[in-house]
């Protein structure tokens, strides 16, 4: 056991690393999921990193959540995080982050951060607050909540991201995502999108897309 704040999955690479600091990726799963949800999609990513796969603090229907959803704007696809909910998960997350840097012998430099869905969500807002903690972030099927679309920290310009949307996606809608995607263009973020067939889950040519960048970071 260690001290990382939130419950979770440690995969460490096939090779060892002789003691030194390796590469890592923090792995935020969606509402309603937990921790194994997306590790076959960390499994396709290149050999030599670790994957810790954070578990949300609140459950929700077999799952866990994030937070809880704010749906005074109207439905679902206007939807934003509770504030208080989603500071809550930020924090825990950035512990959760240094605490297994220092548990696993993680390069806190080459660090990454991969969502799918309210762990999107999570992770721009993230990146948008601390640039320089992140070396990449993967975020699929998100967007930017309003709490953060106005920052534009130092840091961030340069930074890679991924941002992958679905064609079809009537959860996350993908005009939502573009939109994301027009805000960290704007902040000069180095930002790599796509949409894809289908609707609110990941397929085989959005992983392959993934993984493509992924590699090119590590």
């Amino acid at each position: 056991m260690t001290d990382v704040p939130l419950e979770h999955v440690h995969v460490a690479p096939d090779e060892g690393t002789d003691g030194e600091p390796a590469p890592a990726v923090f792995v935020l799963h969606g509402r309603g999921a937990d921790e194994e949800d997306l590790l076959p999609v960390a499994a396709e990513l290149p050999e030599g990193l670790h994957v810790v796969s954070l578990r949300a603090p609140d459950p929700l229907r077999g799952g866990y959540t994030w937070y809880e959803l704010d749906l005074s704007a109207g439905g679902l696809e206007s939807s934003q995080p509770d504030a208080a909910d989603f500071r809550r998960s930020l924090d825990l997350i950035v512990e959760s982050v240094e605490a297994a840097v220092d548990a696993y012998g993680l390069d806190a430099d080459r660090t990454g951060l991969l969502g799918f869905s309210q762990g999107a969500i999570t992770s721009l807002s993230l990146l948008l607050e601390d640039p320089d903690r992140y070396a990449w972030v993967v975020a699929l099927h998100g967007y930017l909540p309003d709490s953060h679309g106005d920052l534009d920290p130092d840091g961030i310009d340069g930074k890679p991201v991924f941002v992958g949307a679905g064609a079809g996606d009537r959860v996350i809608p993908d005009e939502r995502t573009n939109a994301a995607v027009k805000r960290l263009e704007t902040v000069d973020a180095a930002v790599t999108h796509g949409t894809f067939p289908g609707g609110h889950g990941i397929g085989p040519e959005e992983l392959a897309a993934v993984v493509e960048f992924v590699a090119s970071q590590v």
